[in-house]
């Protein structure tokens, strides 16, 4: 039993707007253990329409669409749906009143064309609309030697769409589900390693087919492994991820940081406080985003003692009073220098430098790929790493800051592994 989610709209098809209704949908169906097999977007043109539903219905038992139910000439759901079901339209009077009684109350004239909004396949069941004038459509198309696809169509406008469905569908497609399955979701959170790399890791843990299931995804350099759960109660759902996250604790080792909405920078400010500890930033690759990423978390001026933002290395020594700082040293040093500087400056704990993104002009290569330094100061001493930013600059920035949190991060935990033994 497996769902299928068609968005009607040629403003969808160009990228004009986007389609958050499969989204939200899928999301509501999964809670239920309906799982979702296909998303189709469609172009308003009768013919696609028609190819596209004859498939779904074919394909899937159930059918959920959205758009298409206005009054305008390019509104074809109806349309195609007696196309479908090779019937035809015929006038709902009791959809018409409900039609016309809306435009009474907001003192408007109803026009003519509205009239199309109360038009329904022979067979059909209409689905009152309780924020708009476009009512749904519920049909169960029957299939030759199968169980017959559940099909609603319901208005593009989320607000409308999203009422009628948790009033009106789910309640009709919900016995069509597997008595009892539950479906609970997680999410473990990675740093550190490439989308192939960490597959290598898990091994058997992505594969197809597994119970419990577990996908990757990756947004600016961060790893999500996400579970997917189902047993015939939440306690048994519960325990299928929970021995899941072990063995994905178990084989990720350092590279897992949280879980759900966890980001570096949570984990990074929870453990700065666990530990009573403090933390000072200077940076100019990042413009800021390293900064801005720990004073967005909720009690980071219980540990984030201050930072700055410089244009280059030269302009971020002037600002800690190291104006003149010879530029001798190689670029490792110099960073570890600025990195120190910056821990004096505010009294920190540690300092994180983020050096100015520029070629590696430590070695005659000029082909090299431009490298950010960073560097972390401590009670210990400095060390500083390079930073391959060869990539989508869409993203550098943010894989930067994110790896400086990380670098932060590996050394805090090393020192709660010494601690606790």
């Amino acid at each position: 039993m497996h769902a299928e989610i068609i968005a009607i709209g040629t403003e969808l098809t160009t990228g004009a707007k986007l389609d958050t209704n499969s989204q939200w949908l899928s999301l509501e169906l999964q809670a239920q253990g309906i799982p979702v097999h296909y998303h189709v977007t469609v172009a308003d043109d009768l013919d696609a329409n028609l190819n596209v539903f004859r498939s779904a219905v074919e394909r899937s038992d159930i059918v959920l669409i959205s758009g298409g139910l206005g009054p305008t000439l390019d509104d074809l759901t109806r349309d195609v749906l007696a196309r479908l079901t090779d019937t035809r339209l015929v006038l709902h009077e009791p959809s018409l009143a409900i039609i016309r009684g809306m435009f009474a109350r907001r003192n408007r004239e109803m026009p003519p064309r509205n009239v199309v909004q109360a038009m329904f396949p022979i067979g059909a069941e209409p689905i009152p609309n309780r924020r708009g004038t476009a009512p749904g459509i519920y049909m169960e198309i029957p299939r030759a030697g199968r169980s017959p696809c559940r099909l609603a169509a319901m208005p593009g406008v989320p607000s409308e769409m999203q009422v009628m469905f948790q009033d009106d569908v789910l309640p009709r497609i919900t016995p069509a589900q597997a008595a009892g399955l539950v479906i609970r979701n997680a999410r473990v959170n990675c740093f550190g390693l490439g989308e192939s790399a960490a597959e290598q890791l898990l091994g058997d843990v992505t594969a197809r087919g597994r119970d419990p299931e577990v996908g990757i995804t990756v947004h600016e350099a961060t790893i999500t492994l996400r579970i997917v759960a189902s047993a015939a109660s939440v306690a048994a759902a519960l325990e299928k991820i929970a021995q899941t996250k072990k063995t994905i604790y178990e084989r990720m080792g350092e590279y897992a940081f949280g879980e759900e909405g966890d980001e570096l920078e949570h984990v990074v400010v929870r453990m700065l406080q666990e530990q009573s500890q403090t933390l000072a930033i200077a940076e100019s690759a990042t413009g800021g985003l390293l900064a801005h990423r720990v004073t967005s978390v909720a009690g980071h001026e219980l540990c984030f003692r201050g930072g700055l933002v410089a244009v280059d290395e030269a302009a971020a020594n002037a600002r800690l009073g190291q104006s003149g700082i010879a530029p001798s040293g190689t670029a490792h040093e110099r960073a570890c220098l600025l990195a120190e500087a910056c821990r004096r400056h505010f009294g920190a704990d540690w300092a994180l430098s983020v050096g100015q993104r520029s070629r590696n002009t430590d070695t005659e290569n000029a082909s090299e790929a431009p490298v950010v330094l960073l560097s972390l100061a401590g009670p210990d001493g400095a060390r500083a790493v390079e930073l391959n930013v060869a990539g989508d600059p869409a993203i550098v920035k943010s894989r930067v800051a994110k790896s400086a949190l990380n670098l932060l991060r590996l050394k805090l935990l090393k020192s709660q592994i010494s601690e606790s033994k």
